[in-house]
């Protein structure tokens, strides 16, 4: 059970450990199974552990953390239900608002999806040399998706397409840290979906091919999490001691 309310300084000192915490797992800083050792993080933070603890509450409550028994607060790995909603409906709800802003998007939005584009591409040969900076990579994409939509002039939609990227970011695992494989169809799928705006295709056409550019993703991530085996019992994460702090 979470403990009680705190007061004062002890609660701003709660909102700088959740915020400090909260920022490290959206921006991928920690991976999914990442152990929080509270008293190293008050430590870091210049509390005691009852106020990272009660963050640490605060993050299981948003399910980005979640408690193992013999290891403590880690945090959480993808949820594949959450993740398969998520997607399904930012794919419905961007491709509509890409294929609204198809009439809006002139060669300046272009040229900036294409250099994002291309800045992913050369993060690419980080990829291929075993040095791949996942979160810049998916920095960019969201970048670049974002580039695409920012036109469309249904605010109401635009607020449907924002939350289901906060909503991603809650779920926090980055897809191409699960299918490396995604990354080069992912830069090629842009590549053509740019193509087809410039070339002047349809809105109804574009809605479709932002929407499948977005369903492809889904099914790569969804056949890998079916084809993970199940962490073994002598995982590195089980046998790990705990500190309560």
């Amino acid at each position: 059970m979470a403990p009680g309310p705190v007061s004062g300084a002890t609660t701003s000192k709660v909102d700088v450990a959740y915020r400090t915490i909260r920022d490290r797992i959206v921006s991928g800083q920690y991976t999914a199974g990442y152990r929080l050792v509270l008293g190293s993080l008050a430590k870091e933070l210049g509390s005691s552990t009852v106020p990272v603890r009660e963050a640490v509450r605060r993050l299981e409550a948003e399910s980005l953390v979640e408690f193992e028994r013999n290891v403590g607060a880690t945090v959480r790995g993808l949820d594949p239900v959450e993740y398969r909603w998520t997607m399904e409906t930012l794919a419905v709800v961007e491709g509509a608002a890409v294929g609204q802003a198809v009439a809006l998007l002139g060669e300046a939005e272009l040229g900036e999806a294409r250099r994002l584009n291309d800045l992913m591409r050369a993060e690419l040969r980080e990829l291929d040399g075993g040095e791949f900076d996942t979160q810049r990579f998916s920095q960019l994409n969201q970048r670049l998706h974002r580039t695409l939509a920012a036109p469309c002039p249904n605010p109401h939609l635009l607020d449907l397409v924002d939350r289901g990227w906060q909503r991603l970011s809650t779920l926090r695992t980055s897809v191409f840290s699960l299918v490396p494989d995604r990354t080069h169809r992912s830069v090629a799928e842009h590549d053509a979906l740019i193509d087809l705006i410039a070339s002047g295709a349809d809105a109804s056409v574009v809605e479709q091919a932002a929407r499948e550019h977005r369903a492809a993703t889904l099914r790569a991530v969804l056949a890998h999490e079916a084809a993970a085996p199940p962490r073994p019992a002598d995982h590195p994460l089980t046998t790990i001691d705990q500190e309560t702090g």
